[in-house]
Order: C-alpha cells, then structure tokens, then sequence
C-alpha cells in the first residue's frame, strides 16, 4: 500500500470522524493546563510545601524539559501501542498526576507527579498533527485550528481560574486551584475508548516513516525546529518576564498583570484564524512575515514609549504569538504522510522546546549581567531575525520526503 493510498484509507466520515475531532478537541483544552495553573499559585505552593525558590526555579522550566524528553520518546510508544492508544494512555497518566500532585506532601513528590501531569502535555504535541494528517489530510488547517485554540482556550482559562479557585476553597485551596483539572483530563480519555476498538492496521498507524536519522540529514526539518524553538523561546520570555517589565517601567502591578493576561486572550483568536489560513494557502511565507513584524514592532514600542503605548505593543505581541499555531500547522503541511508527519513532529518539538527554554534563562541572566532590559531586547531581536530567515524556508511549497537521503523509508513497525 502506497503513502497515498494508506492515507487516503485512513480517511473517515461519519460519527466516528466526530467522535474523533471530539477526542482531538478536548485533549487540546488539556495540552496545557498543568503548566499554566501552577503560575499564578507559585507563592502559595512554596509556602505550603516549603519549596526554595531554587527548587521554584526548576518547577518553572519542568514543562519545557518534559515536552522535549517525553516528547523525544512518544514515537516508540506509537509503534508499539498505536496513536489513539498512547494519547488515551497520556491523558489518564495526565489526570493521576494533577490528582496525585494536589494531594502531595512534600515537594520531591510534587515534582515527580508533575512530570505525569505533563505526559498528556508532551504526547499530545506530538501525535495530534499526525492523526490530523491521517484522518483530516484535506481539513488540515481547519482541524489543527480546532484543536490549537482549544489548547489556548485552556491554558488561559488554567491561569485565569487557578486563584478564584483557590481562594474559594480557603486553606491549602492552592490543592484544589490545581487538582481540579484532573477531572477535565479524566474526561478527555472517554471519547477516545471507542476508538481504541479499531485495529491498529485499519487504524494507519502501520504506515511508513522515515529514520530520525534521515530527517537530521534534511534542512527542511532543521528550519521547522529552529522556527519552532525560536517562537516558543519568545512566548515564554513574553509570559514570563513582560508583567515585570511593565512594573519597572512604571505601570502598576494590576495594570502590568491585565497586559500579560490580555496577550493570553488574544492568542485564543489567532488560533482559530492562523492555521485555517494557512490551510489554504501554498505557501504561508506572508503569515511569517506580518506576524513577525508584529512581535519587531511590538518591542521597538516597548523600548520607546512603554507606558503611553503599552495596550497597542501587547496587541502586536498577542498578534505575533499566533507564530506558534503557524509552525503546528507547517508540520502537518510539510510532509506527505501522516507518518512522516508524526516523525517530523517528534524531531521539531524536540529540539524545539530545547530550543524554547533558554530564552526566559537567557533573559534572567542579561538582566543580572547589565541591570536592564537592552540586552534582553537584543536577544529578541536576534530571535526574530533568526525566526525570519529559518521561517521563510519552512514555509516555502515544499516537501520533507523530498530531502530524505533514503528513496525508500523503513516500515514503522520495524524502525529501532
């Protein structure tokens, strides 16, 4: 059976395509709320465990650390167990760990069960755009931006909610701010049990894709990664250290919280509009270009008139974070197959989220060094320049099977 044709049978209709798009949708809400709902309870955590602001630190960067390992390994986990297996499995190890971290007792325990509320986090990144491409090759766009503003959808409502949560609940309320969640993951699993009673064959995922080695060897893949790691790296420096620019700059605390918060609801948008644009589009060189004048924009008018112009720069920031569903949906659009697509995803994500979580490092350390936010600036505009030249590559017509060294992929099932 040919890549096309394969792909072609994956293809489904009907009750199950909903049942499927309902199962994509949900495990999108869930993607990210055991990273955004420990933020805004970070105080509260560490007087409740006696947690260092050391071990604060590491608890902070966990989420980058796991997308990037756990995510490395969720291909094996795909061949041996199939796509919709291993997503149920992650979303039920997702909903132990939020439960199990809200009721730990000691710090070590929080961060070990924090590293299996992650799993539904690091898996679904991964598998997601393959299993749009396998059974949506022709709604790519349309699916992805489904699933992607469910994801912001999600992280916004995990930080917004997190404290009114916790402070409902009265003492030790920060183990409910987060715990709750577990029952939306638990939730999230049901609709994909139905699913699982399809036969892996029947299913797509024995198809073929290539060696990790072979994508190594390609520039498309290379430019994929680096555009990934360079978008995802100015996210978090923008939730991460922009409410403390805003303060030093002479905005208030409350005002420089609602800045920062107004960026996550933008994002919920541009994941709707980004990706079904560039669905249809043969080449989304234009969407690259305007969204990363956007973020240019934004910090040039951050570094000139931070207090008068501060709603417009978070504007163009939340504008020039719809970057990331962009690069969600060229992985999908750069590859023939769904199981090129799901190699390809491991390979980007992985070395993207590297990539991501030296940026809010890198701008802690300048910020020691010099005392300012000058340097910090430069390294972004270093991040878009970079993102400019690597972008207007991956997002060129073309295709990652035709850069493979190998003419002839090995089957999945038989890759080591």
């Amino acid at each position: 059976m040919t890549a096309a044709t394969g792909q072609r049978a994956a293809r489904i209709g009907g009750r199950r395509a909903w049942l499927l798009l309902t199962a994509i949708v949900l495990t999108g809400v869930n993607l990210r709320t055991a990273v955004t709902t420990v933020g805004p309870l970070l105080e509260e955590l560490q007087r409740g465990l006696g947690m260092s602001p050391g071990v604060a630190g590491l608890l902070t960067t966990l989420p980058v650390v796991c997308f990037a390992v756990l995510g490395s390994v969720t291909p094996a986990l795909v061949r041996r167990f199939g796509e919709q297996a291993v997503v149920a499995g992650a979303l039920a190890v997702t909903s132990a760990g939020l439960l199990a971290r809200a009721l730990a007792g000691s710090v070590w325990v929080f961060l070990l069960m924090s590293v299996l509320a992650l799993a539904g986090g690091a898996v679904g990144n991964v598998v997601l755009p393959a299993l749009v491409k396998r059974h949506f090759p022709e709604r790519t766009g349309a699916v992805v931006a489904a699933y992607t503003t469910a994801l912001a959808a999600g992280q916004a409502a995990g930080a917004a909610l997190a404290v009114p949560v916790a402070r409902f609940a009265g003492e030790q309320g920060w183990r409910l701010g987060i715990g709750i969640w577990a029952a939306m993951a638990a939730l999230a699993v049901l609709p994909w049990l139905p699913l699982l009673a399809v036969r892996r064959d029947r299913d797509g995922t024995a198809g073929v894709a290539p060696r990790s080695t072979g994508l190594a060897h390609t520039r498309l893949a290379w430019a994929l990664a680096l555009f990934f790691g360079t978008q995802s790296a100015q996210a978090y420096i923008v939730f991460g250290w922009f409410a403390q620019f805003f303060r030093e700059t002479g905005v208030s605390a409350a005002r420089a919280g609602l800045l920062a918060a107004s960026v996550s609801v933008l994002v919920i948008p541009m994941s709707l509009l980004v990706p079904s644009l560039a669905g249809r589009m043969r080449t989304q060189r234009p969407i690259v270009l305007v969204l990363t004048a956007c973020c240019v924009l934004a910090y040039i008018g951050m570094l000139t008139a931070p207090v008068a112009g501060a709603w417009l720069w978070m504007l163009l920031v939340g504008l020039g974070l719809g970057l990331f569903p962009l690069a969600l949906t060229m992985i999908g659009l750069r590859a023939r197959s769904a199981a090129t697509t799901g190699a390809l995803s491991a390979f980007v994500q992985g070395i993207g989220y590297v990539l991501a979580g030296t940026g809010p490092l890198l701008v802690g350390v300048l910020r020691g060094v010099t005392g300012g936010w000058g340097a910090p600036f430069a390294l972004m505009f270093a991040l878009c320049a970079v993102m400019i030249i690597v972008g207007w590559y991956a997002a060129g017509d073309r295709y990652v099977e035709d850069e493979l060294r190998s003419p002839a992929p090995a089957p999945i099932d038989n890759v080591r």
